[in-house]
């Protein structure tokens, strides 16, 4: 029992307000994460007393569900309360529409879960959607540009940027931009790409073919655009080099697209009033990032950014397992993971009363 409410009734009864399992909770994750994004919601489903049914991608089968299924039979859940699911679309399509599950806690692609948001919504059924984003990661005139240049190259670049949190838009103040801009790719340069199994490397493969094409084509197009390729920008088989691009525009596909690939397009404003209209100007709200010489200055800036998550002098890709976490707009519907925010996910109020004996009734 998570928590609840003793409210006021008549002497010789109870009333309660309290909080109730849903019942069967369909959990569809996705490959980039497959353990942390399948357990933050597992874990709280079923500590809160549901079962589950879980569907990982069909890129990671067993690191995103087979092993989570066999980690918790050793540790003594019992039969039936979480199931594996293997599959793909058609799979996935089938658990939301089974009229036994109440609730789908996805997380994965705007597009998807728009569709999953559809079905759910048709049938009155509860859904938890935790989208893509594309992320501004904002440099004031009073920044210090080392470390804003260290946080966007990790935002950026980590997990060779398939990542929701991404910093998918560098929004630069431009009596700054182009130290920011030789430092950024400088850090891009010195960074080392191969396999991970094989030495000491700090980025590794795009996880297929289909990302690859995807990440040559929206840099591709900007650049025929207009941008320029101050770093990176080629790639051997599915290892793409980190890639700094400058003249970004709002109108080019590295603007306006989730990329998820290390590539940091890089966006040139006049003041800060221009830095919050262009960090708005997505249909994502998931997160952002400010960087200033005053902590106060970036707060007060980000009051006025229309994402889930914001943080001041730090970079974009940053999750915490006691908060809030979600985001806002095309990145989700509100819904938030994260110690005891998950309880109003995984459960229900239910408004109990109890009489010592029953009343009397005129009819």
């Amino acid at each position: 029992q998570p928590y609840g409410e003793l409210l006021a009734t008549p002497a010789g009864a109870r009333s309660i307000a309290r909080r109730i399992p849903l019942g069967v909770v369909g959990v569809i994750t996705p490959w980039n994460f497959p353990l942390i994004l399948a357990m933050r919601a597992v874990a709280p489903a079923l500590a809160l007393g549901n079962t589950v049914v879980l569907k990982p991608d069909v890129d990671t089968p067993v690191s995103g569900g087979l092993l989570i299924a066999r980690l918790l039979e050793l540790a003594g859940l019992p039969d039936g309360v979480l199931h594996v699911l293997p599959g793909d679309a058609d799979e996935g399509t089938a658990l939301v529409d089974d009229p036994d599950v109440a609730m789908i806690a996805f997380t994965g692609s705007t597009a998807v879960g728009r569709s999953i948001g559809e079905r759910t919504g048709r049938a009155l059924k509860r859904a938890a959607l935790e989208l893509g984003g594309n992320n501004a990661l904002i440099v004031l005139d009073d920044a210090d540009l080392d470390a804003a240049a260290s946080a966007g190259a990790f935002g950026a670049f980590f997990h060779q940027g398939q990542i929701c949190m991404a910093a998918g838009r560098h929004i630069v103040v431009e009596s700054v931009a182009d130290e920011y801009l030789d430092r950024l790719a400088r850090r891009a340069d010195k960074l080392r790409v191969g396999d991970p199994a094989g030495g000491d490397v700090d980025l590794g493969p795009l996880v297929n073919q289909g990302q690859l094409d995807r990440v040559r084509r929206i840099v591709g197009e900007s650049i025929r655009a207009g941008a320029t390729v101050r770093a990176g920008g080629t790639h051997d088989g599915l290892f793409y080099r980190p890639t700094v691009l400058a003249g970004v525009t709002a109108s080019m596909p590295a603007f306006t697209e989730e990329i998820f690939g290390p590539v940091a397009p890089v966006v040139v404003v006049r003041d800060d009033a221009e830095a919050v209209a262009v960090a708005n100007d997505t249909a994502y709200g998931l997160v952002a990032a400010v960087h200033s010489g005053s902590p106060a200055r970036g707060a007060a800036l980000a009051d006025r950014l229309r994402t889930g998550i914001v943080h001041v002098n730090d970079q974009t890709v940053y999750d915490d397992a006691y908060v809030p976490f979600g985001g806002r707009g095309a990145s989700g519907n509100g819904a938030r993971y994260g110690a005891t925010h998950s309880w109003d996910e995984f459960t229900q109020w239910q408004w109990l009363t109890v009489r010592d004996s029953p009343p009397p009734y005129p009819f």
